[in-house]
């Protein structure tokens, strides 16, 4: 089995910079992995490596949006406590707490002033699951309603940050 990408122009990818005491951020890594392998000949990637703060955050990523103008985006996290691929069904907008690379945090503890509290994906994350496990490969995948923010175990943005896809022209 095989998942579809005619349709799709994958055209921006990210992944987040170094933070705490971690001089690579693995989700940086994947995206790499992901640039080398290669998506097919009707796929277009544009790699980002965004820095682990914030506020370039909330400047940065509304610009790739602009750029880009997605269809879909697909973040690739970075958890130490998981021990499966997780499929998150929404991100949040509350509760960041940790300090970044600049030791900034929100007061209001919020990414996006004024932002709804959780986004959720409109993609049915369960037969995604359903789908990976049938192709028989040696991974787990699981689904989660609480993706992480940002804290770990320097309590800064990366240990839960994640690194986007950005699909469309």
């Amino acid at each position: 089995a095989s998942f579809p990408l005619k349709s799709v122009n994958f055209s921006s990818l990210a992944g987040f910079g170094p933070f705490g005491e971690h001089a690579v951020n693995a989700s940086w890594i994947a995206v790499q992995e992901l640039e080398k392998l290669g998506l097919g000949d009707d796929v277009d990637l544009h790699v980002y490596e965004v820095p682990v703060e914030y506020q370039t955050v909330q400047r940065l990523i509304p610009a790739l949006w602009k750029k880009h103008s997605p269809q879909l985006v697909v973040h690739v996290g970075v958890s130490g406590m998981a021990t499966t691929v997780t499929l998150e069904k929404c991100g949040h907008n509350v509760g960041y707490k940790g300090l970044d690379n600049c030791r900034f945090c929100p007061g209001s503890q919020c990414c996006v002033e004024g932002g709804p509290e959780c986004i959720d994906s409109i993609i049915d994350m369960d037969a995604v699951c359903r789908r990976v496990s049938a192709l028989g490969l040696d991974v787990t995948v699981t689904i989660s309603k609480d993706a992480g923010r940002y804290g770990g175990s320097s309590g800064g943005v990366g240990s839960g940050s994640a690194a986007g896809v950005w699909v469309g022209g």
